[in-house]
């Protein structure tokens, strides 16, 4: 467990809170004035490697040589200049400290911190923090890696759950989820997608994508299909040889010794992807978050009825039943470009031509 303290004065400024991996949606933009809820779980924090915010610097101010020392191999819009390593907590986990109204920004509904930090130490007054909650991102607070110290504090320090333990649990992430307009749920929510799912489909496609070596691939039928083979039929040529993902982790049986790719979940706490061993070892790990993988691995049902028997008298209804999206999922573009071009592999000539066609042609109906 650690609080931080203000690099200024050392006054505390969180509650004691646990490291975390960052969650893949971390940095994803969603619909238009939609109101998400909060990034991380209260009592967590996760460091975000990369800068945040501005100042920034288009694509072609920066040497090639840079960019792959920051582990960019192909060209983006602009690459920020801040300082990297931010911790990211949920805002309800903060304490003295005060709004910088004058750093409000340019921002629609609410606080998007890309200006730099708009929360002050309450004791010194020294800028310590960027809350971000404008419409359409994941509500947090960003503490700056120079503007705050991470203190270790006294208590247990509990060891990862494992993986039998994570599956037993059993969080799984639904795929659809109601969204809510600026202002809160009410008649105008609508039932969507769910936007971690978008998420995590981006950045799983950019290593499908790798994964395939320019091959068509096959994901398993059912919400699998749903997530990927649209966007891997379009994106990737047809015909054979067929390169084969499925899905694999704790508790799964142990896939065939043919399998080229294999989804596999990754660790809430640690970010570390479950690794298989065996025959299929060698094959390409493809990261989801656990509870998008639990999912997969095994869907809850939706049942519009009660199964027999009727509704008893002190269970809440749920009717009329929601309006679930009359549209295929649709794959997170910045996550996917986000992704795919710090993998070594888009330098490749034929997989910098699927990220130059973003947004053009067929694959503008995918995101």
């Amino acid at each position: 467990m650690f609080v931080f303290v203000c690099a200024g004065c050392g006054a505390e400024l969180t509650t004691p809170l646990s490291q975390v991996a960052l969650p893949v949606h971390a940095r994803q933009t969603y619909g238009n004035g939609a109101q998400l809820p909060v990034l991380m779980r209260s009592g967590t924090f996760a460091v975000d490697p990369e800068p945040w915010g501005g100042p920034w610097r288009m694509w072609d101010e920066i040497d090639p040589g840079e960019a792959e020392a920051r582990g960019i191999y192909a060209p983006v819009h602009a690459l920020s200049d801040g300082t990297p390593g931010a911790s990211v907590i949920a805002p309800g986990d903060i304490r003295g400290t005060r709004l910088i109204p004058e750093k409000r920004g340019g921002a629609c509904c609410g606080l998007d911190g890309a200006g730099g930090p708009n929360m002050a130490c309450e004791a010194c007054d020294f800028p310590v923090a960027a809350r971000v909650d404008d419409c359409s991102l994941w509500q947090a607070v960003r503490l700056g890696s120079d503007t705050v110290h991470r203190v270790p504090v006294d208590g247990a320090h509990a060891a990862p759950l494992s993986w039998a333990e994570l599956v037993e649990e059993g969080e799984r992430t639904p795929p659809f989820e109601p969204i809510a307009p600026w202002g809160g749920l009410g008649p105008g929510h609508y039932w969507s997608w769910s936007p971690q799912w978008e998420a995590a489909a981006g950045h799983a496609l950019a290593h499908l994508l790798v994964a395939s070596r320019g091959q068509p691939v096959t994901v398993p039928e059912g919400a699998a299909a749903d997530m990927f083979q649209r966007a891997l039929d379009a994106l990737l040529p047809a015909g054979a040889p067929k390169r084969r993902a499925v899905l694999a982790g704790p508790e799964q049986p142990s896939p065939d010794a043919g399998v080229d790719i294999l989804l596999v979940p990754v660790h809430p706490r640690t970010g570390r992807a479950w690794t298989p061993a065996g025959p299929t070892a060698s094959a390409y790990l493809v990261p989801l978050p656990l509870g998008v993988w639990l999912w997969l691995v095994s869907p809850q049902p939706y049942l519009p009825v009660p199964a027999s028997g009727r509704i008893p008298q002190d269970v809440l209804r749920d009717d009329p039943l929601p309006l679930l999206p009359d549209y295929p999922l649709r794959v997170d573009r910045a996550t996917f470009q986000h992704t795919l071009v710090r993998l070594p592999a888009v330098r490749s000539p034929w997989v910098r031509t699927i990220l130059e066609n973003l947004g053009h042609g067929t694959s503008a109906a995918l995101f």
